[in-house]
């Protein structure tokens, strides 16, 4: 794809910290890190327009919570359309990370991300939001 050199005009002051920025972000050009920033801001676009994106659910639970694990089954269950695949990790004899890749509309992913994450015995829950790539062509 061509590329387009254009100008952006700032202040001194943000520009000196964009720059500290990209000194512990290790990018070599500013070109770099303004790409990333628009792709980013597009796929936050993505994600609060309801479109179809991607993303994965991580949580770490106690296996021994009483009836969590059916718990975390069934709302699985009620929301397969949405749900790629599903990697369960046994971090030691009581807890268990498992990461579950989801593809659908945004706000029934965010639906099923909040109920994962209310429910009780889960220890931590991150939604990771990401795009099917369309919008970044």
């Amino acid at each position: 794809m061509p590329k387009i050199r254009f100008t952006v005009s700032l202040e001194k002051s943000l520009l000196d910290r964009f720059d500290e920025h990209l000194q512990l972000q290790k990018y070599q050009t500013r070109s770099e890190a303004i790409r990333d920033l628009i792709r980013e801001n597009l796929v936050m676009e993505e994600w609060s327009g309801n479109q179809e994106v991607v993303g994965s659910i991580t949580m770490v639970y106690n296996h021994h919570e009483r009836e969590l694990s059916q718990k975390l089954l069934e709302t699985q269950h009620d929301y397969n359309e949405l749900i790629i695949s599903t990697q369960h990790i046994h971090i030691d004899h009581d807890n268990c990370l498992e990461v579950i890749i989801v593809r659908g509309h945004s706000r029934a992913i965010h639906d099923l991300f909040t109920l994962i994450k209310s429910t009780p015995g889960v220890k931590q829950c991150e939604l990771t939001r990401s795009t099917t790539g369309i919008a970044l062509e």
